[in-house]
């Protein structure tokens, strides 16, 4: 399988740990546990595989899984021309990603459509192509890079949580000054780790995992490192649904190293 659409609203996964492979992506889902009371499941994702590229979504939303629904048919209908987009080379590839993405999102018609929905979603696009990532971030949905060279230096997030941000009836695209994040990184030479999550995992009671060194120790340390993520916080009773997409990307060029380096 080379792409997934999914909102929760059509398959919650409570109760249940749901784990399958789209491309190099691993997706995670687990809707939360209904004997700590809950019903039902608010998260979505996109994930598109390319020759030499992954997009993703990632979606987090309240109230009701509207928003979401809104957000993925949405730029599941753009497609061709995000697309065509992605297979340009990195140079001209992000700074026009971006610029497309951002078009969408302040589009009229699509603003007032927000305005039809219950509730709001936080969501983080990201996309992977050579050795650089890029992504955008309205509101509290997380992504993690995992490398040696970074967690020497306690180096984890790519991304802050925002906590008064969303897209949906309340839309930080209406603001007369849209407020969202966005960022490029070089990937390191060798082995990196992607990782993009809802805030179950996160907000889990005993906060197993509020730390990133914590994910990134299971990753090194399981063959089923997802799995056992969703299985700890499965057991610690999380009410809170958890979606998450982990990949690894591996770097044999030289990156950016300082110049003193040995």
């Amino acid at each position: 399988m080379t792409d997934l659409v999914w909102v929760g609203n059509e398959t919650p996964f409570v109760d249940v740990i749901s784990i399958e492979s789209v491309g190099p992506i691993t997706v995670g889902r687990f809707g939360g546990c209904s004997r700590s009371g809950q019903t039902k499941n608010e998260d979505g994702c996109v994930v598109w595989i390319g020759e030499d590229w992954e997009w993703t979504m990632l979606l987090d939303a309240h109230d009701t899984a509207e928003s979401a629904v809104l957000l993925t048919g949405y730029f599941t209908a753009h497609r061709p021309e995000i697309e065509r987009i992605l297979n340009e080379p990195p140079e001209t590839l992000f700074s026009e990603l971006e610029r497309q993405v951002v078009s969408l999102l302040q589009n009229e018609a699509f603003r007032t459509a927000c305005q039809d929905v219950q509730g709001e979603t936080a969501c983080l696009f990201l996309v992977r192509k050579g050795k650089y990532v890029w992504w955008l971030s309205v509101g509290d949905v997380v992504a993690y890079l995992f490398h040696p060279e970074l967690s020497k230096h306690l180096q984890y997030k790519l991304n802050e949580r925002q906590f008064f941000e969303w897209i949906g009836r309340v839309n930080t695209f209406d603001l007369p000054v849209p407020c969202y994040s966005r960022g490029i990184r070089e990937l390191r030479q060798g082995t990196n780790q992607l990782l993009l999550t809802t805030d179950g995992l996160i907000e889990c009671p005993g906060a197993p995992f509020q730390d990133g060194k914590q994910i990134e120790t299971i990753l090194n340390t399981s063959t089923a490192g997802v799995k056992t993520l969703l299985t700890k916080i499965e057991q610690l009773g999380v009410r809170d649904s958890t979606t998450i997409l982990a990949w690894t990307v591996e770097v044999e060029e030289s990156v950016t190293m300082p110049g003193n380096a040995k």
